[in-house]
């Protein structure tokens, strides 16, 4: 273990969280910096928290220092990708600005780990519906393409000095810890899972169907969903891996199969004990009709072994963190 800190950006969200409560598992020395616009102080179980922007180079350079930081693990991002489409420089802004910022202040640091959280928007829309880390980038709105541009931004600076750095592509987070200590609360959640389980608790009315007409074996859409305790400990064996001297490398974040949009309510329903209320719409421009990982590489160069790729628990836990929340809610 090192004793050196290790800096969370964006560590109070969902995804940072859950990454946070593994490496304070491991005895990491963890500082997390979070402005708490979309994260939760109370989700950080572990390390001191700092409240502030990531694009604040003074305070960014302060903790560098405080916490003598050799590692940086940079969740802090927009992610809505429709409001990337209608509200662009919000995304280049905080996504590609604040990351430059950040990288200059880890550049004037010494910092010799990063650890990137990009996504699978980098693809666009692949031909075949499955993305491998040679596939072309094309992506086709801005949060794509905000997160493409700090990865060129790590590529040259790794190239340029000694940070080594992972940057991995994430396919379709879900699920929650399944001690439901820390879940997915942010508001105005886009994501499928999270969507349906609120509307089987009540929080929302009904949940829509965008394309029922996709060339896939039921007409709707096929995505590859990850559970984010898999995620996250993808991110402790990227840690362990530049640690002991592995080169830069990005590498997708996915399973390798997927479930369609119908199998994924379908399975929600079925852990619910009771149907919920479903609408069908036209498709939304953009929305590819599959898109699954080729993970193959993350397989082979850190041993990652997913424990919890199985749809029903990835459901089981997202809607027991959902009634969790709404039992807060009535309780308030």
């Amino acid at each position: 273990m090192s004793k050196k800190g290790v800096l969370v950006t964006g560590g109070a969200g969902y995804i940072g969280s859950h990454v946070v409560r593994q490496l304070g598992e491991a005895g990491e020395k963890i500082v997390v910096l979070d402005n708490l616009s979309t994260g939760f102080a109370d989700a950080v179980l572990y390390g001191d928290l700092v409240q502030g922007d990531t694009g604040d180079k003074e305070l960014v350079s302060k903790i560098l220092n405080d916490y003598d930081v050799d590692t940086v693990l940079h969740f802090a991002a927009h992610t809505i990708v429709p409001e990337s489409v209608s509200n662009p420089l919000k995304y280049y802004w905080n996504n590609t600005c604040s990351s430059r910022n950040l990288l200059e202040c880890c550049q004037q640091h010494g910092v010799k780990n990063f650890i990137f959280s990009s996504t699978a928007a980098v693809y666009g829309i692949p031909e075949d519906g499955i993305a491998t880390e040679s596939s072309p980038t094309a992506p086709i709105n801005a949060y794509g393409t905000s997160k493409l541009m700090t990865e060129w931004m790590l590529r040259d600076l790794a190239f340029a000095s000694d940070l080594n750095y992972v940057a991995l592509r994430y396919f379709n987070v879900a699920g929650c810890d399944p001690e439901t200590r820390i879940g997915q609360s942010t508001e105005k959640a886009t994501l499928l899972i999270k969507v349906a389980c609120q509307t089987a608790v009540g929080k929302r009315d009904h949940i829509s169907i965008f394309g029922t007409d996709y060339p896939t074996p039921d007409g709707t859409g096929i995505r590859d969903y990850i559970h984010v305790e898999d995620l996250a400990s993808a991110h402790l064996k990227a840690l362990d891996y530049l640690r002991e001297g592995g080169e830069s490398t990005v590498l997708n974040c996915g399973y390798g199969h997927g479930y369609s949009v119908r199998e994924v309510l379908d399975t929600v329903q079925k852990v619910n004990g009771q149907p919920i209320s479903i609408i069908e719409e036209p498709r939304r421009a953009g929305d590819p009709p599959t898109l699954i990982a080729g993970c193959e590489k993350i397989q082979q160069l850190f041993d990652w072994k997913p424990r919890y790729d199985d749809l029903e628990v990835i459901a089981e836990t997202s809607l027991k963190w959902e009634r969790k929340l709404q039992e807060k809610l009535k309780a308030s």
